[in-house]
């Protein structure tokens, strides 16, 4: 007789993707509404609970699921205890000070594919994944004469920038593209800098992920200072669509995918 598959919660949406990309569609998460619009993949089915805030997911319903797993990662330590009430809990790292994060997240699908049951599996996302990459590298070889800038537009006055310790970082290294933002960084990006220090370097390009909020849009268009960025006067600029900045292995090729068609749409030389 089949063993009836697990009833999985994911409360990092880190892990989330990597347990849709395992295959395995949760009982419940968290998020769903902000998920789907920040994310975008994978499609999370529509009858999958969305438990609440992530960082005050709902006990009461979670309880009521009664999941034989909570997913989780070590942004949630303080929630270990509530969780392991209910659940036993696996927690995975993602993002740590300093350090690069896609190879992290390509660990976390061995791991949760050994905890699942399911190593083939993720021997085959793992290898799926590693053609992605290279298939990627191969088309943007023409790209690496110039470094780029990854970053995400709050305001019409200031900008995020994702260094190598981010995900974006870490796959355009991957990718063979070098990173124009040599400065600390902290996990994911650098706390918003003015958008006059994209002018330190003349031949960078920039690649903005994620759409720009609407109150941004005409600010950024009058903007002289953006303006006269030597990127954007010469038209050195992609705009990519939304991209989860704190995901797992979805997120980091959701950033390839999108890059390398929106280089090839620039055009070599830009």
């Amino acid at each position: 007789m089949a063993q009836a598959p697990l009833r999985i919660a994911a409360i990092d949406w880190g892990m989330l993707e990597t347990l849709m990309a395992l295959g395995v569609t949760p009982i419940a998460a968290t998020e769903l509404i902000q998920f789907r619009k920040d994310a975008v993949e994978p499609i999370i089915p529509p009858d999958v609970v969305d438990l609440g805030l992530r960082g005050s997911p709902n006990y009461e319903l979670l309880h009521l699921l009664r999941p034989d797993l909570i997913l989780i990662s070590p942004f949630y330590t303080r929630h270990e205890a509530a969780l392991k009430a209910i659940a036993p809990i696996l927690s995975l790292p993602f993002y740590v000070r300093g350090e690069p994060p896609f190879e992290k997240a390509l660990a976390a699908v061995q791991a949760l594919g050994e905890r699942l049951a399911v190593p083939e599996k993720a021997v085959s996302v793992l290898a799926g994944i590693g053609t992605e990459i290279e298939d990627y590298r191969r088309m943007l070889a023409p790209f690496a004469d110039r470094p780029t800038y990854l970053v995400n537009i709050g305001d019409a006055r200031h900008v995020r920038v994702f260094g190598f310790d981010s995900m974006f970082g870490d796959v355009l290294a991957r990718l063979g593209l070098g990173n124009a933002w040599t400065d600390r960084s902290r996990f994911t990006f650098a706390a918003p800098v003015p958008v006059e220090n994209l002018a330190a370097d003349k031949d960078a390009r920039i690649v903005v992920i994620s759409q720009i909020p609407l109150e941004a849009r005409s600010g950024l268009r009058n903007s002289i200072i953006w303006n006269s960025l030597p990127p954007v006067r010469e038209g050195r600029i992609i705009m990519l669509d939304n991209i989860n900045p704190y995901g797992g292995v979805t997120a980091g090729i959701r950033f390839a995918r999108l890059l390398t068609e929106g280089l090839l749409a620039l055009g070599h030389g830009k």
